[in-house]
């Protein structure tokens, strides 16, 4: 599978993603550039972490204008594989790509620690290799993770089952205590609803 990622002015994950993809696991990645107008064929897209554009609007609000966001846009629409982590998961919400938003943590501090992940949708295409109620531990850095949608939006996700990782303790019980950032319902991670985009 061919993978792009795309770098963005203030991208800072993106060679983190690379080596991540190529060198683990071994996928064939390019980088695509914020004003590439073309995907070249690609089989997924990575929208990675960072600061794109300097967070100096919104995170997120100044990339989604970027030429390559009407290509992945349209990838997305397709059906096509596309995967926002951190930066990338807000672009993803201001794209509309997916509902809601990423607000400050509701400590106002920037996070940066190890936390934990309960896996709580084993039928996703990004998650039917991970065992129900499995726990991962993953590195946070950030300081706006908060996910936030209006109430009707939740109840959508939740009975949708795009809802793939809340945030939890190491034994996976998942509790405000385990929340690093004041995620509603301790949300770490959805996807839409085809299934095909994740953030």
């Amino acid at each position: 599978a061919r993978v792009g990622i795309v770098v963005f002015p203030g991208s800072n994950c993106d060679h983190d993603a690379y080596y991540a993809l190529k060198k683990i696991l071994g996928f064939d990645v390019t980088f695509l550039w914020h004003k590439d107008t073309d995907l070249n064929g690609i089989d997924a897209v990575v929208l990675p972490g960072g600061f794109s554009y300097g967070d100096y609007l919104r995170s997120g609000a100044i990339a989604k204008l970027s030429p390559i966001m009407n290509e992945v846009l349209s990838f997305a629409d397709r059906g096509g594989i596309v995967i926002g982590i951190c930066n990338g998961f807000q672009i993803l919400t201001e794209s509309k790509l997916l509902p809601g938003a990423l607000l400050k943590n509701d400590s106002l501090k920037f996070v940066c620690k190890d936390i934990f992940l309960k896996n709580v949708n084993t039928s996703s295409s990004f998650t039917h290799l991970i065992p129900q109620h499995s726990v991962l531990k993953i590195p946070i850095a950030h300081g706006e993770g908060n996910y936030f949608a209006e109430p009707e939006t939740i109840s959508d996700l939740e009975s949708n089952g795009q809802v793939i990782f809340r945030y939890c303790d190491p034994h996976g019980n998942v509790a405000p205590d385990a929340n690093p950032n004041g995620s509603i319902n301790n949300i770490a991670g959805i996807i839409n609803k085809k299934g095909n985009v994740l953030g």
